[in-house]
């Protein structure tokens, strides 16, 4: 005779866990846009890897206190035959957008370039000016 004990059956079979599990891990990483930070003394150096990008894609903006790097493109190939019908057409599109803190950075004196797919940006860092003294003279 069976017990009350409660059946749990644990392996329960997914046909589509494995599915979910690489399918959602692989589009997670493909927007990422890996970024180092250094502290080199009186800057900081961010670099950050975008690759596929073109220099006119890239934008850095700076609102207040925060650093914004955003880069996006767009591409398509079209094949036709000689009617004008498509035998292939693909598109692409790539978009990236990162946000900084940079409040204790001049903004005045940020740089960047961008070689090899690669862009470095230098932040230098605000010099902190001691309060002057001043020798008040009595008349």
């Amino acid at each position: 005779m069976f017990g009350l004990t409660p059946y749990e059956r644990n392996d329960f079979w997914n046909p589509f866990r494995e599915f979910e599990k690489d399918f959602f891990k692989d589009f997670s990483s493909v927007n990422r846009c890996r970024t180092d930070i250094r502290d080199e003394g009186g800057k900081y150096i961010l670099e950050c890897e975008m690759p596929g990008f073109n220099k006119e894609d890239i934008k850095i903006d700076v609102n207040g206190s925060v650093l914004t790097l955003c880069a996006e493109h767009k591409s398509e190939n079209d094949e036709k035959n000689k009617n004008g019908e498509y035998i292939r057409r693909e598109r692409s599109y790539g978009s990236y957008c990162r946000s900084f803190d940079i409040s204790n950075i001049d903004e005045s004196a940020i740089e960047a370039e961008y070689t090899n797919g690669v862009l470095k940006v230098t932040l230098p860092k605000k010099t902190e000016q001691q309060p002057e003294t001043k020798r008040i003279e009595i008349k």
